[in-house]
């Protein structure tokens, strides 16, 4: 399961430019390129679970030397 971010997680880890990053939408299971509504569809999922009570999956760092190469096919 991706992790479900808060929608000020969502606020802090666009870039510079007001963009995310495909690693980090991947991460939040968004396809690339990012279908419009993603970002209130994240929203819309996270309040759900907060009104359910089911806490959200916690995110976990990267494990110590972990790499990760990215491959762009654009």
């Amino acid at each position: 399961m991706a992790y479900l971010p808060s929608p000020e997680e969502i606020a802090a880890a666009a870039t510079p430019k007001g963009a995310w990053t495909r690693a980090q939408l991947a991460e939040w299971g968004v396809p690339w390129p990012p279908p419009k509504g993603w970002k209130g569809e994240l929203i819309e999922r996270w309040k759900a679970a907060q009104q359910d009570g089911t806490p959200p999956p916690q995110h976990s760092p990267d494990p110590v030397g972990f790499a990760q190469e990215t491959l762009d096919f654009g």
